[in-house]
């Protein structure tokens, strides 16, 4: 029973990982309409970023997180203005391509920037065991688990009653209609990719907390897709708890069938949930999600 728990907890805290940055995805696909296949690489960019800031103010986290924040934005934003914002009006199946080969880019820039090696981000927190009905648990897990809850929570209330998210969702439907009503199509999309890059650099810099920084972490991305894909392109709150779910059964695989189960398990999973829901868990046709 203990050994469940373990893989249970195990799994909430990396599926929490998930969650987040299948976040990003969700606000990217539900602003702009297009998927971002670059999240995984602006992920790790971000995670490695916070690495060097904690190399430099030691021990100082406060200064670690606003400054690991901070470069989400500007690369987020430098992205849609160099990148994205050309591409604006150009068949969906170009911009996808252009995500794929800045995602490339992005992967090559670690080895020239920084090195192949891997490092312990280590910003004096996080990483202390504690105890919780006899399973032991990171202080970096849980506090993944609460951001993750609190961001679901923000984000839906943003999304609901903001002006800039309802912004945001008419753009998405149709920017020409969005465009005649006055909302600037630019700046929604410079905001979507600015917001994305934040929630999935939060992500990353967990993931870097708990575990290592290495650049393989691109692959967070690739982990993080299905959950996106399982809770619904259009739903950001739905990709978020579909990173919980993925999280869980990748965990459960791993630990009661094989490990080699553990890499296939949440692929295996959308295939068997989009046989049945074709739009994913919470995402619907025709029917405006969060």
């Amino acid at each position: 029973m203990q050994y469940l728990i373990q893989l249970l907890v195990s799994g909430l805290a990396v599926g929490a990982i998930y969650g987040l940055i299948a976040m990003g995805f969700a606000v990217i696909y539900k602003s702009t309409g297009l998927v971002n296949f670059a999240q995984g690489e602006m992920t790790m960019i971000t995670a490695y970023i916070a690495w060097t800031i904690s190399t430099t103010v030691s021990g100082n986290v406060v200064v670690v997180a606003l400054g690991a924040i901070l470069a989400a934005v500007v690369l987020g934003l430098v992205i849609e203005r160099l990148v994205m914002r050309p591409m604006l009006g150009e068949p969906v199946f170009a911009t996808v391509m252009v995500t794929i080969g800045l995602a490339v880019i992005l992967r090559s820039s670690i080895n020239f920037i920084w090195d192949a090696y891997p490092h312990g981000l280590d910003i004096g927190v996080g990483r202390t065991i504690v105890r919780i009905g006899g399973v032991g648990v990171r202080t970096g897990q849980i506090a993944v688990i609460v951001t993750l809850l609190i961001l679901l929570a923000a984000i839906w209330a943003f999304f609901r009653y903001s002006k800039i998210g309802v912004a945001m969702r008419a753009v998405a439907a149709d920017d020409r209609t969005a465009l005649l009503m006055g909302i600037s199509a630019t700046r929604v999309h410079a905001m979507a990719w600015a917001a994305s890059s934040v929630i999935a650099g939060i992500g990353g810099v967990f993931f870097a907390l708990s575990y290592d920084l290495s650049p393989a972490m691109f692959q967070l991305g690739l982990k993080a897709f299905p959950a996106t894909i399982l809770g619904g392109l259009d739903a950001v709150l739905g990709s978020g708890l579909g990173g919980l779910l993925i999280g869980i059964t990748e965990n459960l695989a791993g630990g009661y069938v094989g490990s080699g189960m553990k890499e296939v398990a949440g692929f295996a999973m959308i295939i068997v949930v989009l046989m049945i829901r074709p739009f994913g868990i919470f995402g619907e046709r025709d029917i405006e999600r969060v």
